[in-house]
């Protein structure tokens, strides 16, 4: 088996293997936090963890190549292949179950090519950047683009439909479906929002297919008329230049797709507001910040 496929498929099964102490719909964990030191070679990066050839954990893992999320993602701008490392690996323990791996204090100990220029670089979101006017498709078959949500509190978030990892889209899905709720409930603030789920698969998430996923997590399924929250995916030739604007690493091909997280709140001028790199952030945060924005 080639080895970059053998380490897509031991995440995937490593992550399936914690699945059941994954954070919950609700947000709320009682899982207790597990650290190790940690050390091994850098096998690769994407825009927010690096795939690792690490030695031995005792109490945690055999020796074994595989991704780990950073809990700094800007970390990975400074890491290249063949780098050897020290970390921390900290990981949510519920009973003899490990979820939410991530590694922090991340220390190069041998660097391999001081001179080394990635082949990809991420652009990592700050507040005030102007977003670029990206072109989607959206659910209905109809081309939109990011600036036309200007005048509006624009959150947008990546996806893509087949993911089977509840801490990944179906969380990120099940945020959006809380938000839109949440705002639903003040109709002034409604008409000056809009959430945007953009999928990073747009070879498999056509519009019939982002339209049923959609409706699916709005509750309303074929009467969703989608007015205020659009399910949309670029072309193929424009996913690299959207995904390295908003941080969005993806590896793997087909129905395997391992990816960092990017969620984004743009303002009604169209510069970004917050970045949310991870799915720490909580609904209720997220509606209190598209209220202040806008101006409710």
């Amino acid at each position: 088996m080639p080895r970059k496929a053998f380490v897509v498929l031991l995440f995937i099964a490593l992550l399936s293997g914690c699945r059941k102490s994954s954070v919950p719909a609700s947000g709320n964990s009682t899982a207790a936090q597990a650290t190790f030191p940690i050390r091994g070679k850098v096998v690769s990066t994407d825009a927010s963890s690096v795939t690792l050839d690490a030695e031995a954990v005792p109490g945690f893992m055999d020796a074994m190549t595989m991704p780990y999320k950073l809990k700094d993602p800007i970390v990975a701008t400074e890491l290249h292949p063949g780098d050897r490392i020290t970390a921390t690996v900290l990981a949510d323990k519920d009973g003899s179950d490990f979820a939410n791996v991530r590694l922090d204090n991340v220390v190069i100990i041998s660097q391999a090519r001081p001179d080394y220029v990635p082949a990809v670089q991420y652009h990592i979101p700050k507040v005030g950047d102007v977003v670029p006017d990206f072109k989607l498709l959206n659910q209905s078959g109809r081309a939109i683009h990011l600036g036309q949500f200007k005048g509006k509190v624009l959150l947008l978030t990546f996806i893509y439909t087949r993911c089977p990892l509840a801490d990944f889209c179906v969380r990120m899905s099940r945020n959006f479906a809380e938000v839109d709720k949440a705002l639903a409930a003040d109709p002034a603030l409604y008409q000056q929002t809009h959430l945007l789920s953009i999928s990073f698969d747009p070879a498999y998430d056509t519009p019939k297919v982002l339209r049923s996923y959609g409706g699916a997590y709005t509750g309303l399924y074929t009467k969703e008329k989608f007015l205020h929250w659009d399910f949309a995916a670029p072309t193929e030739k424009e996913l690299p230049a959207l995904a390295q604007y908003f941080d969005v690493g993806i590896t793997g091909s087909g129905k395997t797709l391992s990816h960092s997280l990017s969620t984004v709140l743009v303002g009604k001028d169209g510069k970004i507001i917050a970045w949310y790199p991870n799915n720490e952030w909580k609904p209720a945060d997220v509606v209190a910040q598209m209220k202040q924005a806008g101006g409710a």
